[in-house]
């Protein structure tokens, strides 16, 4: 009986983990690589450099913009579209 009360709670934990590493890579890594790619496809960012531009996303996240909170979580949102596509890649391929 405990190990099925166990089960549960390991898969939130490990979720949790899963979850927090990808805010931490949609919040620290991710804009970095959109500067970056901005940068070389647009040329010069417009403000000062990369400071200026995560401390303009931090305030859009601190304004609940939807755009700058969709940028910071699609780290995790891709890997829920993955996890849905190969469950329903399974569920018709057992039909």
């Amino acid at each position: 009986m405990a190990a099925k009360q166990q089960k549960p709670r390991n898969a939130i934990s490990r979720e949790a983990i899963i979850g927090a590493g990808l805010l931490l890579f949609g919040v620290l890594l991710l804009p970095l690589a959109v500067f970056l790619v901005g940068k070389t496809v647009f040329g010069v960012y417009a403000g000062d450099g990369y400071m200026d531009f995560f401390s303009q996303l931090f305030a859009k996240l601190v304004d609940l913009d939807k755009a700058a909170w969709f940028l910071v979580l699609s780290p995790y949102l891709a890997l829920q579209i993955a996890r849905l596509a190969i469950l329903g890649w399974r569920k018709t391929a057992t039909m």
